[in-house]
């Protein structure tokens, strides 16, 4: 293998152009990312950098020392428009075509919209771009918030609000947020979470319109209420990154369809990160782009699936100064119980908690809020019990 093209320098991009790099491969490598800028850490754009404590330098994730070692043709803010699996070649958005052996699909998401509207003061938050938006708007001066989507981005942009001095409400089709991760019992503890931070929280009601002409002066509900807003946060979840693969013959469901492994169904073409469904589910964590490219690369550089991917998952959120961090596999059904720590009024008590989720006497997952050392011992457990990723049959 001569050349590979890793398309995303994203973080699952640039943690598949490391992999490349220390497995051994020696050839030419080519990364394609749509931004201008090189990859960046996301987590902190609805925390830190929006609040201002981090600037961009902060986010960045490789250095010029790293750049010159992985000794990469970086083609940013190029989009890439086509595969060509029969030709090898990745088509760019430039009429340029990238001639490769091995391909390495690290292409993401983007976040999804509301339909119709373009006003001014509506935003999304997914890029760098996205966020010094955002950050620019909410710097000039006090602004009634509404945040739509009580998922994490959602919770914690509207957290950076609030500590920022203005008015926030979010809004929660379902009848509380976070209850496909945590389920409902640990969903009304993070709901108690935006009381106690000063944000209302308006659950069990969707997003009719979006009021305005120019620019966004409120938000309609389907119960009829009309929230008055300057600024609108659109935190509705995410679509992986896929038109670009129409034609290529790879399958695409809700992601691109790869085995345990990373592995599509095509030679020598693989995929990690929030776009990859990889045996069946598609995970948008930061612990799956980082930990999926190396098994992902070992399986290209193989030329066929020698391990899977089968890490715990584990995902953590930041919001109005509380640490939540989860680890498992939650199912309905579970027993969940508090085994340190206590909850007060329904929100986590000073000190916080550790909550295990439990079935017929094995724990499957945990949840803590501010206990991050019992957290990390219990999410040891977990791996130990039996949630190590396996070599695949040969």
């Amino acid at each position: 293998m001569r050349t590979v093209t890793v398309v995303g320098a994203s973080l699952s991009g640039l943690y598949a152009a490391r992999e490349l790099r220390s497995q051994g491969f020696d050839g030419r490598l080519v990364i394609v990312g749509d931004e201008p800028h090189r990859p960046y850490d996301r987590p902190p754009l609805s925390k830190d950098f929006l609040t201002g404590r981090a600037s961009e330098e902060h986010l960045a994730l490789t250095d010029d020392e790293e750049t010159t070692g992985l000794d990469a043709e970086w083609l940013l803010g190029k989009r890439a428009r086509g595969l060509d699996a029969r030709g090898r070649t990745v088509l760019l958005d430039d009429g340029r075509t990238v001639s490769t052996d091995g391909v390495v699909i690290a292409t993401g998401a983007s976040a999804r919209r509301l339909p119709g509207s373009r006003l001014t003061g509506v935003h999304t938050l997914r890029t760098l771009d996205d966020a010094h938006a955002l950050r620019d708007e909410l710097a000039g001066g006090p602004r009634q918030v509404v945040v739509i989507g009580g998922g994490f981005i959602g919770a914690e942009t509207a957290s950076s609000c609030a500590g920022l001095g203005h008015t926030v409400t979010v809004v929660e089709a379902a009848a509380l947020p976070l209850v496909p991760q945590l389920g409902p019992e640990m969903a009304a503890v993070c709901a108690a979470l935006h009381r106690r931070g000063g944000a209302d929280l308006v659950t069990g009601t969707g997003v009719a319109a979006l009021r305005g002409t120019v620019a966004v002066t409120g938000v309609e509900l389907f119960d009829g209420r009309v929230l008055p807003a300057d600024t609108v946060i659109v935190g509705i979840g995410a679509t992986p990154n896929t038109a670009w693969l129409a034609g290529s013959t790879l399958a695409l469901h809700d992601g691109v369809l790869c085995d345990d492994g990373c592995v599509t169904a095509l030679p020598q073409v693989v995929a990690v990160g929030d776009v990859a469904r990889v045996g069946g589910t598609r995970a948008e964590h930061w612990t799956s782009a980082t930990e999926q490219p190396r098994v992902a690369v070992a399986n290209l550089l193989a030329g066929r699936t020698l391990e899977t991917a089968g890490s715990l998952p584990y995902f953590w959120s930041d919001q109005y100064g509380a640490r939540i961090q989860f680890a498992g596999r939650r199912r309905d059904g579970d027993t969940v119980r508090i085994a340190e720590g206590e909850l007060t009024d329904g929100a986590p008590a000073e000190g916080g908690f550790l909550a295990l989720y439990e079935r017929d006497g094995r724990t499957n997952a945990v949840l803590s809020v501010d206990r991050p050392r019992p957290f990390m011992r219990a999410r040891r457990e977990l791996v130990r019990g039996g949630s190590r990723p396996q070599p695949a049959a040969l």
